[in-house]
């Protein structure tokens, strides 16, 4: 092994090997929650299944590569374990989305409860532990490859663990701020088992010995490349106007005929809509626009609004058509969003959108408003720091005397406890007058809340002076349909708002309510049966 050894007593290439793969983990980290938040989101329950199955991983691959290390101190062997690791990261791109989807589908009929966490937890033991774990390795190998004298053990341990968490550092800052958003998820894991597979690559090179190892590796390398660059999480999908990535979302535009569609998530949800023929949407939009009625929009010759969570602005220019003298705003901390309502969602030039965060920006200025929308909840990603009474405290002070805030709650649960109850009854702390409202055909619920105790009769007013018919139709069913909400005590507080135990309740539900359908037909008919109910 004389060749071999040679190379670790580079002092440079010992700390290199260490730094990248320290590099490495993160970034296979960061590129997970990337990987995942596309069907999964990227909520806190995400986070904590990602980090916990990777310092799994890590610990185990210590236990080893020490024992490993000590059993047969063969350099060659942890350069093999990079290779293959090096391989299966390179593999991700290609392989890895069709595991996930195959994943989901097999828990959506076999977990009764807690499907986010189930699915998210096998996703990432199947795709992501396995080369983390054989990165786990490299510390304790390359410990007992170069450690003979104990005079200097500690300053060479020492230098190491520097080496790998300098790496680390820097894996974390390079994918979220530079290799994502240039270049997406897809080439960002390429990229770095393109590095992995380069330390390897120069180790035996350097040894001048012939390995398979090293043309297997490189083949796969190669061919993960040409088949694995690919920004489609959808890949079923074979019309979407747009499909990418920003530093915050996945992001999809779908159209058709009569709409052109918003979603951040690929296998549910809709997070804006532009109707081409300029009529309602049929959606919490049209709902929503019972606040600035109830802020007396008709009886006003101006009326301010602010959206928190402008998206690509279908709530803006909904109301800029059907109301005169309305000025509104908006706060989008994704501004990717923004340039995509504005190149397919026609969002008007004239309305300003801050790239801010909603709560962020509230704290930052001192103006006013008639109505305030509340539109940050994405599905299964509800912020906590959107959720609470200090929030909700912070929107009141924001709005004038009269003053209306309006919040799009979209996942409507039905048993005792659930996340629009504390939503309802948190918002009950802040405002006296509060009504519910649910949207036809969806999981939506739109909330209003005043501390005007004539919101109601001002409402019914301002509906009698809408000229729409289309609009007051819509107006008149919200209001007879509008019921007074009594608040309890369920209140979400900055210290304590479990948003995302709440939020995966309601996806049980949704889910269960789903595919019960195709569940009995599977008891039923079996899988000829399932694959007919579904053609």
């Amino acid at each position: 092994m004389e060749n071999k050894r040679k190379i670790l007593n580079n002092k440079l290439y010992l700390y290199l090997t260490e730094f990248f793969a320290g590099m490495s983990v993160m970034a296979v980290e960061l590129g997970a929650s990337r990987l995942l938040a596309p069907y999964f989101s990227s909520s806190q329950i995400v986070w904590t299944i990602i980090i916990g199955t990777i310092m799994i991983a890590m610990a185990l691959g210590n236990i080893y590569g020490g024992r490993a290390a000590d059993k047969n101190p063969n350099p060659d062997k942890l350069y093999k374990r990079i290779i293959i690791a090096a391989i299966w990261i390179g593999l991700i791109p290609v392989v890895g989305k069709y595991i996930i989807i195959g994943i989901s589908a097999l828990m959506i009929f076999s977990v009764n409860s807690n499907f986010l966490v189930w699915a998210a937890f096998a996703a990432c033991m199947i795709v992501f532990v396995f080369p983390l774990f054989l990165l786990g390795t490299v510390t304790p190998s390359l410990v007992k490859y170069t450690v003979e004298d104990l005079n200097d053990s500690g300053k060479t341990v020492g230098m190491l663990n520097a080496m790998n968490t300098i790496g680390s550092i820097i894996g974390t800052f390079v994918p979220t701020f530079v290799t994502i958003p240039a270049v997406g998820t897809s080439i960002t894991f390429l990229i770095f088992a393109s590095v992995l597979m380069l330390i390897a690559i120069i180790y035996f090179l350097s040894a001048k010995t012939k390995k398979v190892s090293v043309v297997v590796g490189l083949v796969f390398i190669v061919l993960s490349w040409f088949t694995g660059y690919s920004d489609k999480f959808a890949f079923w999908e074979n019309n979407l106007t747009y499909e990418g990535e920003s530093i915050y979302n996945y992001l999809q535009v779908k159209e058709n005929d009569s709409a052109v569609y918003l979603s951040t998530n690929v296998l549910f949800g809709v997070q804006s809509v532009y109707q081409k023929s300029d009529t309602l949407t049929g959606m919490y939009y049209d709902y929503a626009m019972a606040a600035p009625l109830m802020a007396g929009v008709n009886e006003k010759e101006s009326l301010d609004v602010l959206v928190l969570g402008m998206g690509t602005g279908t709530f803006a220019t909904q109301s800029n058509r059907y109301f005169d003298g309305i000025n509104i705003e908006g706060v989008e901390i994704d501004e990717d969003i923004t340039k995509l309502a504005h190149e397919y969602f026609h969002l008007s030039d004239d309305i300003p959108v801050h790239t801010y965060d909603g709560r962020a920006y509230l704290n930052a200025i001192d103006k006013s408003y008639d109505v305030i929308m509340v539109d940050a909840y994405q599905d299964i990603t509800i912020p906590f720091q959107m959720s609470s009474v200090e929030f909700f405290s912070l929107v009141k002070d924001h709005l004038n005397p009269d003053g209306v805030m309006v919040v799009n709650m979209n996942m409507r649960g039905q048993k005792e406890g659930n996340i629009n109850q504390y939503l309802a009854d948190t918002i009950g702390q802040v405002f006296d007058e509060i009504y519910t409202v649910d949207v036809d055909n969806t999981t939506n619920r739109e909330l209003f809340a005043s501390n005007n105790p004539d919101m109601m009769e001002d409402y019914l007013r301002n509906i009698k002076l809408v000229e729409q018919e289309d609009l007051y139709s819509v107006m008149t069913s919200v209001y007879d349909r509008l019921e007074a909400y009594n608040p309890g005590k369920l209140v979400m507080t900055d210290d304590k708002a479990p948003v995302e135990l709440l939020g995966m309740q309601v996806i049980d539900d949704i889910i269960s309510d789903e595919v019960a359908y195709y569940k009995d037909v599977y008891k039923k008919d079996g899988l000829d049966g399932l694959i007919k109910a579904f053609n």
